[in-house]
């Protein structure tokens, strides 16, 4: 009695449970057929997809058109002609036939191992970079640990390893292994070590409005020399205060804008003019001249003794136009990279001279991906040797 004919579509759907992943035995009892069928199609075919059984092609290449390509190669066409032939791009044939090349001397492209490779390759789930490499992923942790940004931890291992790709990881996969878990790849810990600390992601908020006042004899931003605002130049900084819980502490920022270098100004008693006046004087001081070259500021009152910063220092103050953050766009991103340090809400005048000397020094041999992930320490190692000039250590 000859048995009945299995309708294509249920070979079709044997297959491309196969493709995904699923063992031919149970492909086979999900069609609705016996496991040992399936294991005897899978065993006849070699574990590829047989041809009359391939999809109708679409978006993907199928099984005829790499029999197509197979033929067309071998009568010496062009991989252009076999596109147009085809319909396809001529992109989408070299990438094919350069992907799918056998490695053996003489036998050069062949549709059934071309098929072979395609299928594995669309195989689900796929063990992704971090789980499937230890030594990329403990690299990942420590850099988690040292409060690297994952963006700056992809930047750097492509600075550290360039030769090597399986040492290098996109800053999207980081974030997927941390916030996705179940994967077997970053602690859920290792979120804390984020700047934000958070466990998910959120969309930006708006920038909060902050009501101006008046400050004597302003000198506004858009007076400011053009070689500030184009970077070009060293020694042009901007600043900032950080404020703490009640706005009854506070601590200075200062970053200077090619190198990103920062500064931190100690204001242990109080934050007002004569106290940031003094610490600005102090700390700017220490640089060589030319590495002073104007400060841009907010329009707090708390700068309202500028004119003799200015003088004591010899650095031009500038005011960024009012509910304008992004005028300073370089010291806001540093103070949000100092609340992984000084948390909002916290009382900053805890914290002593040594302390935010320490947090600097960390801040400045973080990576930056605008610096092509040097460090602002190097940067302005740099400057200064090229100038001949040593500054006193801030």
């Amino acid at each position: 009695m000859t048995r009945p004919r299995v309708p294509l579509e249920v070979r079709r759907l044997f297959w491309r449970l196969v493709s995904v992943g699923v063992v031919p035995e149970a492909a086979g009892l999900i069609v609705g057929v016996a496991g040992s069928a399936g294991r005897l199609w899978f065993a006849e075919a070699g574990g590829m997809t047989p041809m009359d059984l391939a999809e109708p092609c679409g978006r993907y290449l199928c099984w005829s058109e790499r029999e197509e390509i197979a033929l067309g190669l071998a009568a010496g066409k062009s991989l252009r002609r076999i596109a147009g032939e085809l319909g396809r791009d001529p992109a989408t044939i070299s990438r094919e036939v350069r992907r799918n090349r056998s490695s053996r001397p003489g036998q050069g492209y062949r549709a059934r191992l071309a098929q072979h490779r395609a299928e594995q390759r669309a195989r689900r789930p796929k063990p992704t970079r971090l789980a499937g490499n230890p030594p990329l992923r403990e690299q990942v942790q420590r850099m988690l640990e040292a409060r690297l940004s994952p963006e700056q931890i992809a930047g750097r291992l492509r600075r550290e390893f360039p030769d090597d790709p399986g040492m290098q990881v996109s800053h999207e996969t980081i974030y997927r292994a941390l916030f996705v878990q179940g994967r077997g790849e970053l602690r859920r810990e290792l979120t804390r070590c984020l700047r934000t600390g958070r466990a998910i992601r959120r969309p930006r908020r708006r920038v909060d409005r902050r009501r101006a006042e008046r400050i004597p004899n302003m000198v506004m931003i858009s007076d400011r020399p053009a070689e500030a605002a184009d970077r070009a130049v060293p020694g042009h900084w901007e600043g900032d205060l950080l404020l703490g819980g009640g706005n009854t502490s506070a601590i200075g920022t200062l970053v200077e804008r090619r190198t990103r270098f920062t500064m931190l100004l100690h204001l242990p008693d109080d934050h007002g003019a004569e106290a940031v006046r003094d610490a600005i004087v102090a700390q700017i001081t220490t640089l060589p001249a030319a590495l002073r070259r104007s400060l841009t500021w907010d329009q707090g009152i708390e700068l309202r003794r500028h004119a003799e910063i200015t003088l004591a220092a010899d650095l031009p103050v500038y005011f960024c136009d009012p509910a304008s953050p992004w005028q300073r766009g370089t010291n806001e991103n540093t103070n949000g990279l100092l609340r992984q340090y000084f948390p909002k809400g916290s009382d900053l005048s805890v914290h002593t001279a040594a302390d935010l000397a320490a947090v600097a020094d960390e801040l400045n041999r973080r990576p930056r991906k605008t610096l092509d992930y040097a460090t602002p320490a190097e940067e302005l190692d740099g400057l200064l040797s090229q100038t001949g000039t040593v500054a006193t250590a801030p």
